[in-house]
């Protein structure tokens, strides 16, 4: 990479090269605009210029908002890649000094400075303005305004949940926008399905972002149930692409591009992506249950996990749900590498999973296939090749974070984010 000395120098050249007029013109769509503006604004379009040079970049991406500094630093007869036909799938590519339409609508600088310094060109990949989920314009900086790729299912429905959408407004509604720029393109081949109860009208089916938008502004399409449609279709996207990311090549190359900091801008330790690769949960059979001595609501087991050490001491809150001689010999799924706890005095050395509801209230094991053996390892699909952690840590609150995902589906198989 290119020292430090020799950057300087380029931002020296630059700023014999461009004249205040240029700079705030690259700048007018992305620098706030005064009359006596600020030296940083008008180095800001410089100092972007010459980082595609200095970063090695072949491309950069961006909002049409960055339109006029991406060209700043062009050749006149370059490349643009304007435009994106999602019916064709292709990306529109059009000569900019040939487009007499880019040049009217955009009214873009195209300038010789890069090239003056002797670097060469790159390409520039352009979208249209998406407005943010708090309504205004959509910012990096702001967390709760985008859906990151690598948000988590929890995250993602948090962010819709206070996200803007007023009812019949279709004014800065970045959820509607989501549909129309996002959504709908990429799921092109399918209807877009806003999925309600019967009692609540039922599925509504949309061809096309005009009949969902007009649901939407006469008030037919509620916002919640936009929101929801919304997080169903946001999670199959980012799924695959989450789980592409769990790999250690990716974590080691993410870790060291973006290094996190502590609060005093110290670099600190990258942490183990939290999923259910990390639980170490077996298949166990109950050899022997009693009675907790000193609580009736606890049940004391032996369970075989295929150990040699031998059977684990578990404690478990089932006194008072499920009668004894129902778990006695019971084959189980348990969680063995919480850190040992005691529960009214007696060491529990692991957890036995079940499944509940609360209306009615109802309680039960989970059950293994008929084939299972105690000490068979349980592995959610697509999380198969990593080593659990030895014993998860307590202050890391592993569990407690994949735990509100962990569920059953209509099928009564337990899943993990609807992964079985």
């Amino acid at each position: 990479m290119s020292s430090f000395k020799e950057y300087t120098r380029d931002v020296y050249k630059l700023a014999s090269l461009v004249s205040v007029h240029d700079a705030k013109k690259a700048g007018a769509e992305v620098v706030k605009q005064v009359e006596h503006p600020l030296l940083s604004s008008l180095l800001y379009p410089l100092l972007q210029a010459l980082d595609e040079e200095y970063l090695k970049v072949d491309a950069q991406f961006g909002g049409v908002d960055q339109r006029k500094i991406f060209t700043f630093s062009e050749k006149r007869f370059c490349f643009l890649i304007t435009a994106v036909s999602f019916k064709t799938s292709m990306l529109s590519i059009c000569p900019f000094w040939m487009s007499n339409y880019f040049e009217q609508k955009w009214k873009c600088l195209v300038m010789l400075y890069l090239p003056q310094l002797g670097y060469g060109k790159r390409i520039h990949l352009m979208n249209p303005m998406v407005p943010g989920l708090t309504g205004g314009k959509m910012s990096s900086s702001l967390e709760d305004s985008k859906i990151d790729l690598l948000d988590s299912p929890s995250a993602v429905k948090k962010k819709l949940k206070k996200a803007f959408c007023e009812p019949g407004n279709l004014e800065d509604n970045g959820v509607l926008a989501f549909v129309k720029h996002v959504l709908l393109p990429l799921f092109r081949n399918e209807d877009f399905t806003v999925k309600r109860k019967e009692e609540d009208g039922g599925n509504t089916i949309y061809k096309n972002y005009s009949e969902l938008e007009d649901d939407f502004k006469n008030l037919k399409l509620h916002p919640a149930d936009l929101k929801a449609a919304v997080e169903s279709y946001l999670n199959r996207l980012l799924t695959p692409i989450r789980k592409k990311f769990e790999s250690p090549e990716l974590q080691k190359l993410s870790a060291q591009a973006y290094p996190p900091l502590c609060t005093k801008g110290k670099v600190v330790h990258m942490e183990t992506p939290v999923t259910p690769a990390r639980l170490d949960i077996r298949i166990g059979k109950i050899m022997e249950i009693k009675k907790h001595p000193d609580a009736d609501s606890l049940y004391v087991s032996k369970v075989d996990l295929g150990e040699s050490t031998g059977p684990r001491t578990v404690v478990s809150g089932l006194a008072k749900i499920i009668p004894q001689e129902e778990l006695e010999n019971r084959l189980v799924v348990a969680l063995c590498n919480l850190k040992p706890a005691k529960m009214r005095g007696v060491e529990s050395q692991a957890m036995i999973l079940c499944a509940s509801r609360e209306e009615p209230k109802e309680v039960e094991p989970l059950n293994p296939p008929k084939d299972s053996k105690p000490g068979d390892k349980v592995f959610v699909e697509g999380y198969e090749n990593s080593e659990p952690d030895e014993q998860l840590n307590p202050k890391k609150k592993v569990w407690e974070t994949l735990q509100p995902e962990l569920k059953t589906s209509s099928n009564c198989v337990a899943e993990w984010q609807g992964n079985p």
